[in-house]
């Protein structure tokens, strides 16, 4: 038994031992005192009783205060909860429900402001969690009032954008509205944005993404295009309403210790029931939709956070940081989701195989939020052939008359089968290492001349799987150091002695490569054994958590049968052979190549509350030297092609765009301005795409190779590509109609670089010392 968990039933003990004497004890904290100002609880045209006020549920105390002790003793840095916790906890209790600082007055603020030094007790003694019911119906009753009050503008308001208004585009920063006046006057300002950008929108309408040559709708009326706007907020405000109304105890609970959670780092979270089934899910590879990792972003959207194998992926249309504003089951009219719930957008994001979902989406590299584009998908079981890894071969001319083979592999995460208690669909055991083996014994068959292996959607996963992955590419050695909240340092080695590759290597990673795909990039750009390619750092996730499931340890305080979920704890931090951790800073590529990630709020540093970077001694490990020779020619090289390219010129004019827009703190109300750095947008985004579309086809063949393929001989047809210009106008079509029409193909501009620094690579490596996997 580990020693966690030896010391969670210790911590069990002694709360049986406190059940008696806690039922029916309460805290000695001063009760909540009604609000000074009563009308603002109950404003002209908001009933009193529109509410009803949820309060702890029977097993709520000993849920909590497990939770808490255990955060206090065993996350990493052995934080006490203290004042400053507390102080901190009831900041992100408020902030959590009020992200834009549009609800809660200054008066609630000051209100609940006597838990700052009392939350730590109230939970920690008490497993009181009354707290997070009164700031929950608090904030359901200013909801109410913002609702009410929104909806009386949109039938009132003459809505006009001539002057030269702005407003905050983020009020995650800014202080609370110090009374209800002050936050009439925010709502009315939010109800305008609102209005605004639902109208630009109408003015320029969205295609079908996967429907080229779609007739655009007919054109509205202005009067047509005010209700169908009054329509549509009015829908909103009601939905957001009613989404929170649902709230039951379970989902306050969930929230409140989530959030108790984050206070202490990021990564550590408590899992109700179905959040537990839902992470186990995500292990196992039996994700059910479109393949998106979602995010509740603080301006009031859901984000797609990462782009994982399935139909999003495969669509190309769907970009890690896209904005989704709607969501349609099929032909039918879509459901404006901005503000709800992020587990309510999951849930209209899934949906059965085969069935059709329509995503209206803000563009990532959007210079404006009223831009829009709408992408169909049909939904699907993500497969395991989706998710796990897969290759491909690419040839191309070797520029002597023959041919050159490239290998490809791309690994989307670290999987391993967990197993978690009572869950109800066990998955078939599974390996990251074991399969790419396969791919690199594929490989070799086909006498692939060096590796790529990409990293880029990689977020992490099972520490052992990263640990032998690691160990195909090296002989046996140090992979990565763990540290112990005591100084202790556990080195974990690559015990094989073999070498299953041993060719030209390079690891393509993002700033969406985390935790454990940094341990193998860390590891391997450590050993001089691979190039690091692509964004300035990885993600920067360095500490490691353990998942505990909180039943065994509760049942004899639980007064009903109602499973507690579990805690994610972090408990460790990993470090690199050299001694430098990957937390925070990340692995730094060898090439980097511009993107607009590399600029954007993305990765650990732009998390809350982060623990820091650090480093320890330098383990013993072999410095094979594959690299070093040749990194600065190949960075000479790489700059050359990067400044001259044409998609790269693309990426710097999008990195320039967005830090303008990101420099510029508040929004124009002004429509004519407004209407004009849209259809800018559009035409830039127009001209783009033609060009794209006329380009000729790239003189390479390209394979793609499943796990499946591994035991077929040879190599599947190669994958098809159509020039949409010449197949138009061998048609009949005219040439200036067929390039207006192209839909160009999604250009991996990293992928195709990183491919270039291979054979560059290959180049510059002596005669015969290319090796090659061992199949």
């Amino acid at each position: 038994m580990s020693l966690l968990k030896i010391s969670l039933l210790l911590i069990c003990l002694q709360l049986a031992r406190a059940t008696n004497a806690a039922v029916g004890e309460t805290a000695q904290v001063s009760p909540p005192s009604p609000s000074a100002d009563k009308a603002l609880l109950t404003p002209e045209g908001i009933k009193s009783n529109a509410v009803i006020q949820l309060s702890p549920g029977q097993d709520d105390a000993p849920i909590a205060r497990l939770t808490a002790r255990v955060l206090q003793q065993f996350q990493y840095q052995h934080q006490v909860f203290n004042d400053t916790v507390a102080s901190n906890f009831l900041a992100r209790v408020m902030g959590d429900l009020d992200a834009q600082h549009l609800h809660f007055l200054q008066s609630d603020a000051d209100e609940f402001a006597r838990y700052r030094t009392t939350l730590d007790d109230l939970t920690l003694r008490y497993g009181d969690t009354t707290p997070a019911y009164e700031i929950f119906g608090r904030f359901l009753e200013r909801l109410i009032q913002r609702a009410s009050y929104a909806q009386e503008l949109l039938k009132t308001e003459k809505f006009q954008f001539t002057s030269d208004e702005r407003v905050a585009a983020n009020r995650h920063t800014l202080p609370y509205p110090q009374d209800l006046a002050a936050a009439r006057k925010l709502w009315r300002e939010r109800v305008r944005y609102e209005y605004l950008q639902e109208k630009l929108n109408a003015a320029i309408p969205s295609k079908e993404t996967n429907a080229p040559g779609t007739k655009p709708k007919p054109i509205k009326t202005a009067a047509e295009i005010h209700a169908g706007i009054v329509k549509t907020l009015t829908h909103r405000y009601d939905r957001i309403l009613r989404v929170f109304k649902e709230w039951d105890n379970d989902d306050v609970l969930q929230y409140y210790l989530t959030t108790l959670a984050h206070v202490y780092d990021p990564h550590s979270d408590y899992f109700g029931k179905a959040q537990l089934e839902e992470f186990s899910m995500s292990m196992n590879l039996s994700l059910f939709g479109i393949g998106a990792l979602l995010q509740a972003d603080e301006d009031g959207y859901c984000k797609i956070k990462e782009v994982k194998p399935g139909p999003a992926l495969r669509s190309g249309k769907i970009k890690t940081n896209d904005r989704i504003v709607a969501i349609a089951q099929g032909a039918g009219e879509p459901a404006d989701v901005v503000d709800m719930p992020l587990n309510k957008i999951v849930q209209l994001v899934r949906g059965p195989k085969g069935s059709e979902v329509r995503l209206t989406l803000i563009p990532a590299d959007a210079t404006d939020t009223a831009t829009r584009k709408v992408v169909s998908l049909i939904r699907d079981e993500i497969k395991l052939e989706d998710s796990a890894a897969k290759a491909k071969l690419v040839e191309l001319p070797d520029g002597k008359g023959g041919k050159l083979r490239l290998g490809v592999i791309d690994l989307p995460s670290f999987y391993a089968t967990m197993e978690v208690q009572n869950l109800k669909d066990k998955s078939t055991p599974r390996s990251t290492t074991t399969d790419v083996a396969k791919l690199l014994v594929k490989l070799a068959e086909e006498k692939v001349s060096g590796i790529i292996l990409d990293l880029r959607h990689n977020g992490g996963g099972s520490l052992e799987e990263s640990i032998r992955l690691a160990g195909l590419f090296i002989r046996r050695g140090p992979i990565v150091q763990v540290r112990d909240p005591a100084g202790t340092v556990m080195i974990k080695e690559d015990e094989d002695p073999s070498e299953l590759y041993d060719g030209p290597l390079i690891v393509l990673t993002s700033r969406f490569s985390a935790s454990a795909s940094e341990i193998v990039a860390g590891a391997l750009q450590d050993y001089g054994r691979a190039v690091i390619v692509g964004d300035t750092t990885t993600h920067g996730k360095g500490t490691v958590q353990t998942l505990t499931q909180l039943s065994p340890y509760l049942r004899g305080n639980l007064y009903t049968t109602n499973d507690p979920g579990a805690l994610k704890v972090t408990i460790s931090k990993f470090y690199r052979p050299s001694g430098s951790s990957t937390q925070l800073k990340g692995v730094v590529s060898d090439i980097v190549l511009p993107s607009i990630d590399n600029i954007a709020e993305i990765g650990e540093s732009a998390s809350e509350n982060p623990l820091p970077w650090d480093s320890i001694a330098s383990s013993d490990y072999d410095h094979m030297n594959r690299v070093s020779p040749f990194i600065e020619e190949l960075r000479r090289r790489s700059a050359q092609r990067v400044t001259r390219a044409k998609d790269f010129d693309y990426v710097r004019e999008d990195m320039a765009l967005y830090q303008k827009a990101q420099a510029d703190k508040t929004v124009s109300l002004n429509e004519a301005q407004r209407l004009k750095e849209v259809k800018e947008a559009e035409a830039r985004k127009t001209k783009r795409d033609a060009e794209i579309a006329a380009r000729k086809e790239a003189v390479q063949k390209v394979y793609e190779i499943s796990l499946k393929q591994t035991d077929i001989p040879g190599l599947p047809a190669p994958v098809g590509k159509t020039n949409t210009v010449a197949v138009a106008a061998a048609e009949g079509d005219t040439a200036d109609n067929a390039l207006a029409d192209a839909k160009p193909s999604a250009v991996d501009v990293n992928l195709e670089e990183a491919e270039r620094v291979l054979v560059d690579y290959l180049g510059l490596l002596p005669t015969g010392t290319v090796a090659v996997a061992k199949p």
